[in-house]
Order: structure tokens, then C-alpha cells, then sequence
């Protein structure tokens, strides 16, 4: 080998690889009540998702992936923190003017990513209190734009006369009261806020939230995309979110950041299947969005890394929202929080590693008011006994208003979601040994988080943040500054 070669083979050697030049940039894409069976892989009816069906073709397709709990605020707090909410005494969908919000003093996923330079943004709904201590640019986000609750909640929508109006934000700021061109602009405006962030970033990594308010009820779709489909509304609106999941791949592919770029896609539970034809689908699951079976916490997921993840390939392995703090944590080489969380790092399953393995022993699936309703280990689920809302299979309601729920009870009940992801066949009789298997998960869910059902305080819980009687006040009336009605 002569001097030449000799020398510059010893600086390919000390030069550092591109990823140690330059961590992964990482793209969150967060749909509201989108079902199981609403994209083209799983099966969706009446609308195309071409975009996301390419996202599976080029990256891997999720089949068992969970929300932590099936509502909005719970579910954004395990995607947030990698707790399970209950942890963080977060429970159900907050409201307009909520006393209590994500404890500042928890960690976030964007804080997590500024500890190693990244640049953050959230688009869209926030909902995790909305008070401006709870609000992004105070959990990490060096950018904010969006709504700060459900889209819903304002007093347009019927039955919410008592609600004030809904706000749009940028960063801390009140930008105007929201409108129906709002709404029906809104997956527009995020969308090009997404890909314009990306453009200013390419040169530096970021981490870029997009939590769409959309396709939860009501429904708004812009021009564009208004009667595309067969499907009415509802499709339409799936149509224009495959759109911006489009366009945000295509701003990834154009700055040449594929192979430098983890880009997920998922939702924050099932469908609100009361509002029929306004509601998406639970595919081949049982129950919808606020249950705790199959089809209110599996969710469409779909994640693309060029290069890394391998393309065309499905994990059937189960995995859940609260990993992905961890998982991307141990990714960027930042730190785990000081405080325990309670996900684990899943990248060897992400990256489709062979032989590789889900690392917790079981999953907890809490609703209500820290209700333990189920857990889950392997292929096997124990429902506990619980009250739960079901249409019993009758249709939802039409046009955008909901048809009513009955109440219904469940006893003790093991499903083997292998043989049966229905839950149909109760197998708790015929297997005795595996049901006192998983009791001694929930008891031990019970022990750490507590469980309201049995009257069980849990030893690890931790408060939300909480509004002073000050802090209340001046929300109130910034809410309502004539005074409620």
C-alpha cells in the first residue's frame, strides 16, 4: 500500500459516520380517535390511506401496538412521559379551565430531545392542561402552534352550550378565537407548518410532534378533500390526514433526511363508535374508544426509518405508547428521566432485530377514575371485572350526533388474542393455572398504582401539576371574561 492510500484510508477511519455526526430526527404523527381499521394495510373501507399503505411498505407495520389508555389526555400523557398516566394522577379527557395539568416537574419527550440539541415543535392538539404553566413551551417545545383540548370542546358543538370558545394558539399567546374555517383549515395549516419546520431544520436534528385534532368528532375537512370518498365525511377526513402524512414524507425524502429520519405514525385510541357514521372503525376488534378491549387501545401504527427499519415488514409482538420515550431516549443517547417511568426500549422490535423480544412482563390497562380493567402478557389478556359503555352492536348515530351507550358489566375473563383478537371465547374456566398467572400482574399493578375498583392505593402514584386558587381565577376569566352564562 503506498503513502496515499495509507493516509487516507487512517482518515476514513477517524472521520465519525454520519450517525455520529448527526443523531436521527424523529416525527411523531398523533391522530385523534382514528380506529384500528382506518388505514389501507388494515383493512380500511370506503377510503384510500395511499400514503400511510407506503409508509408500511417502506418501513413496519404494527399490528399489536396500545395507547396506554383509551382518552384523550391519559392516552397523550403515557405518549409524553413513557408513564402510565395513572402514575401521574392523569385521568380521562381534561376540560376547558382544568385545575391540574402535566406536572412541569415530569419529563417530556421534547425535553428529553433538548438535552441533546434537537430543535422541537408540536402542531396541533395539545391537551394536557391548558393553562400556559402546562402548555408546550413550557414542556420542552421550542415552537407551538394548534388548540390546547379536544376540538370538540366549545360551544358550537351540540350538547357544549356551557363551554367557552375555542382558543388557537401560537407558542403561549392566544392568536383569536377559533372558527369553522379554523377547523376546517386546521389539517392544512399544521401540515405546512410541519413541512416548513422541517425545511428550516434539515441541517440540525429536531423532533417534531404533529398531534392532528382530527378525525375526532366534529368533523371538519377543507375544500380539497370535501366528498372524495364513498365514505362520507369520516372518509374525507381520513383522506386529507393521509394527504398531510404525504407531505411530510415528501419534505423528509426532498431534504435528502430518510435514512436520517424515524417518522411514526399512530393514534391516541379507538374510535367513538356512538357517532356511527362520524366514527371510524375497530376493524376486526371488540368496543371502541373508552373500553378497555382491543378495539378502544390497539391502534394503527405504522413507523419508516430508510435503512435502518426494514422495509415490507410487520411485528405482530405487542408494544405500547408509553416505550417510546425510552426507546427514543436510548436512540439519541439522552438519559433516561430521574423519575420511574414505566416503558421499556423497544428499538431491537422496532429495527425488526430477529429473535428479538417485548421486554415487559406484562402491560396494565387502567381507565376511569384508576380503574384497573385489564393486563396483558404475551398473547393472553385478563379482563377484571369492570362496568363498560357498549352500543351492543347496534349502529352509531348520524350526521355528527352520537347514539347512546348502554351500560354493561363484565366478570372475570381471559382471551388468548392469538386464537381469538375478538375477545368472544372466554377461556378463564379451561385455564385455570393462566389466569392466576396474570392475577399476579394486576396485583401487582394494584400495588404500584392502586386500583379504585378493589380500594387499592398504590404505593407509586405522583401528583399532577395543580392550579393555584390565583391561577384558576385568571383562567376562568380568561375563558370566560364576561362571566359564565
Amino acid at each position: 500500500m503506498n503513502k496515499i492510500a495509507f493516509f487516507c484510508l487512517i482518515l476514513l477511519i477517524a472521520l465519525p459516520s454520519r450517525a455520529e455526526e448527526r443523531p436521527p430526527n424523529v416525527v411523531i404523527i398523533f391522530t385523534d380517535d382514528q380506529g384500528y381499521g382506518d388505514i389501507g394495510v388494515n383493512g380500511a373501507d370506503g377510503f384510500e390511506t395511499p400514503n400511510l399503505d407506503r409508509m408500511a411498505k417502506e418501513g413496519r407495520h404494527f399490528t399489536r401496538w396500545y395507547a396506554a389508555q383509551a382518552v384523550c389526555s391519559a392516552s397523550r400523557t403515557a405518549l409524553m412521559t413513557g408513564c402510565y398516566p395513572n402514575r401521574l394522577g392523569m385521568h380521562g379527557a381534561l376540560g376547558p379551565g382544568s385545575r391540574h395539568g402535566l406536572n412541569p416537574e415530569e419529563t417530556t419527550l421534547a425535553e428529553v430531545f433538548k438535552t441533546k440539541g434537537y430543535a422541537t415543535a408540536a402542531f396541533g392538539k395539545w391537551h394536557l392542561g391548558d393553562h400556559e404553566k402546562f402548555l408546550p413551551l413550557q414542556q420542552g417545545f421550542d415552537e407551538y402552534f394548534g388548540i390546547p383540548y379536544s376540538n370538540d370542546m366549545w360551544p358550537q358543538h351540540p350538547t357544549n352550550e356551557d363551554f367557552p370558545p375555542l382558543p388557537l394558539y401560537e407558542g403561549n399567546q392566544r392568536l383569536r378565537i377559533a372558527d369553522e374555517h379554523d377547523q376546517r383549515m386546521m389539517t392544512t395549516w399544521l401540515t405546512a407548518r410541519s413541512v416548513d419546520f422541517i425545511n428550516r431544520h434539515r441541517e440540525e436534528p429536531f423532533f417534531l410532534y404533529v398531534p392532528h385534532p382530527q378525525p375526532h368528532v366534529p368533523l371538519y375537512v377543507s375544500e380539497r378533500f370535501a366528498g372524495t370518498t364513498k365514505r362520507g365525511l369520516y372518509g374525507d377526513v381520513i383522506a386529507e390526514l393521509d394527504w398531510s402524512v404525504g407531505e411530510i414524507l415528501n419534505a423528509i425524502d426532498t431534504n435528502g433526511l430518510a435514512e436520517d429520519t424515524l417518522i411514526i405514525f399512530t393514534s391516541d385510541n379507538g374510535p367513538w363508535l356512538s357517532y356511527g357514521t362520524h366514527a371510524g372503525s375497530s376493524g376486526p376488534f371488540r368496543e371502541g374508544k373508552g373500553t378497555a378491549w382491543e378495539g378502544g387501545v390497539r391502534e394503527p401504527t405504522v413507523m419508516r426509518w430508510t435503512g435502518t427499519i426494514p422495509a415490507g415488514t410487520v411485528c405482530e409482538k405487542p408494544g405500547m405508547n408509553i416505550d417510546l420515550l425510552p426507546t427514543l431516549a436510548g436512540l439519541i443517547g439522552a438519559a433516561l428521566p430521574e423519575r420511574e417511568i414505566d416503558g421499556k426500549d423497544l428499538l431491537p422490535l422496532i429495527q425488526g432485530v430477529e429473535g428479538a423480544k417485548n421486554p415487559h412482563e406484562a402491560y396494565w390497562f387502567y381507565y376511569k377514575n384508576n380503574e384497573l380493567h385489564a393486563v396483558a402478557s404475551g398473547t393472553w389478556k385478563l379482563v377484571l371485572p369492570h362496568s363498560y359503555r357498549s352500543l351492543e352492536g347496534k349502529a352509531g348515530g348520524d350526521g355528527g350526533l352520537p347514539s347512546p351507550y348502554q351500560n354493561r358489566q363484565t366478570g372475570l375473563a381471559l382471551y388468548d388474542l392469538a386464537t381469538d383478537p375478538g375477545e368472544s371465547r372466554d377461556l378463564a374456566a379451561t385455564h385455570p393455572e393462566k389466569v392466576a398467572e396474570l392475577m399476579k400482574h394486576a396485583e401487582a399493578a394494584r400495588a404500584e398504582l392502586g386500583d379504585t375498583l378493589t380500594k387499592q392505593k398504590g404505593s407509586g402514584t405522583r401528583e399532577p401539576g395543580r392550579l393555584t386558587d390565583e391561577e384558576a381565577a385568571a383562567l376562568e376569566k380568561l375563558h370566560w371574561p364576561a362571566g359564565r352564562k
